[in-house]
């Protein structure tokens, strides 16, 4: 036994060094050029959710994605407890970084203080983006972590220890969000968006790629960093088949692109093009959204790419069925054809301004959804005659299966059309190695 002893410590010892050297974050200098969020679906609500970690100690939490919002906010009347949390004083460098006008508002709270209530700090006005309920909210730093990419895998966890957010009322989360949501990630073109802090704070390219899933039992991503963005099969590097096109950024911020023409199976939709142009007022045009679940079209651009479709789908010999709300449009699935790209129905192609003019081609993936039993309707809502708003709106349903890339230093937004024209999906990056979540 004696003998065995020294053996005995010099293995002890040793798997203390091996796992000690497993659990070893990257060196502080360790700077990685992209990093990467899962995207979910959420079947209740067709939003898109994200998973986040946050605190000290670290713990993940649940977000909705939402590409024109401004900040990430987070309901903190709940139980937030972290080590790291700090509210900057009103008139600071953070709050006048984070206002969007000459001076933040001073933010006071009557309660004890806790998270998201302090006085002398900086309040932000929280939104929730399907009702349009506002709240003001308190100006907060926290760590956050978030994984880096290494090639076609995920690589280790890396931390922004003063990430600024909003702390949020959680009555914002009574109506329209999914349950277990604890705030909303603005994706935004703002100075404390999660693209502009991600790529400021790691010294990368402020651009960013979302590539929504289709299905509600498997996970896209969001790139934060240029490409390559890699996508199984055999690690295709789907970067290399985006085409761009001008990204504007709206008076009110939001992200906009020129359509100078929507097509249907290569004909073009007669529309009234002055609609399609955005206004210095911030009206018309086309905006893309993750938050509006379908495509919506001004009344009477709806109008004539309704009568268009279902003349060229008349050809199929596909009968039309009464139309199912929020839909205008609807027929008898079990006259549909089924391919890999979805039913078999014309192509929407949407022409966009470029020095070439390009093309973004809707196929049926995109275009057609199933309503209700035997029912499949085109995917595009009537907005009315409203004059306060985007003349079209790109809603989530069209971008699934898409990548698209926010180059906000260009103001240019790359499009993949539909990733199933190349054998592949938003679903296919590779999430299966796991790493832990680690402070710099």
């Amino acid at each position: 036994m004696a003998r065995l002893l020294p053996i005995l410590i010099f293995l002890f010892f040793n798997s203390l060094i091996v796992l000690s050297s497993q659990s070893k974050p990257p060196p502080a200098s360790f700077k990685p050029n992209k990093l990467v969020l899962p995207a979910y679906k959420d079947k209740a609500t067709n939003l898109f959710t994200t998973n986040i970690h946050k605190r000290t100690p670290s713990l993940q939490f649940p977000f909705v994605l939402n590409l024109n919002g401004k900040f990430l906010w987070v309901t903190c009347d709940r139980k937030y407890l972290s080590s790291t949390y700090k509210a900057p004083y009103c008139h600071s460098t953070q709050c006048a970084k984070a206002s969007t006008t000459p001076s933040a508002s001073c933010f006071s709270c009557s309660s004890h203080a806790r998270p998201g209530c302090h006085n002398n700090t900086c309040g932000l006005m929280t939104q929730n983006p399907v009702t349009h309920q506002n709240s003001m909210g308190e100006l907060a730093q926290d760590v956050l972590s978030i994984q880096s990419t290494k090639g076609s895998n995920p690589g280790p966890f890396v931390s922004v220890p003063g990430f600024l957010f909003a702390c949020a009322s959680s009555s914002l989360l009574s109506k329209g969000l999914p349950r277990n949501v604890q705030g909303v990630a603005g994706l935004g073109h703002a100075p404390i968006s999660l693209p502009t802090q991600l790529a400021s704070h790691f010294g990368f390219a402020p651009k960013f790629a979302l590539c929504l899933p289709s299905s509600t039992s498997n996970n896209g991503a969001v790139f934060f960093g240029d490409g390559p963005y890699y996508m199984r099969p055999g690690n295709t590097d789907v970067s290399r088949s985006l085409t761009y096109t001008p990204l504007t950024i709206s008076p009110r911020g939001k992200y906009h692109v020129s359509v100078t023409q929507i097509r249907i199976n290569n004909k073009v939709v007669p529309v009234n093009t002055a609609l399609l142009t955005l206004n210095r007022q911030g009206r018309g045009g086309t905006k893309i959204s993750t938050i509006e679940p379908y495509t919506i079209l001004e009344h009477s651009i709806f109008q004539s790419v309704t009568t268009y479709f279902a003349n060229e789908l008349s050809n199929y010999k596909v009968p039309r069925v009464k139309a199912v709300a929020p839909f205008g449009l609807c027929f008898d699935s079990r006259k549909l054809s089924n391919t890999r790209l979805g039913p078999k129905v014309p192509n929407i192609d949407l022409v966009l301004k470029n020095k070439q003019n390009v093309k973004w081609t809707i196929p049926g993936a995109n275009s057609m959804v199933q309503a209700g039993p035997g029912v499949t309707c085109l995917a595009f809502v009537d907005g009315g005659v409203n004059k306060h708003r985007a003349s079209m709106i790109i809603g989530a349903y069209q971008l699934q299966d898409n990548l698209l890339q926010f180059d906000l230093a260009r103001s240019m937004l790359g499009f993949s059309s539909s990733l199933l024209l190349r054998g592949t999906s938003c679903s296919n990056f590779n999430f299966t190695a796991t790493t832990t979540p680690y402070m710099e």
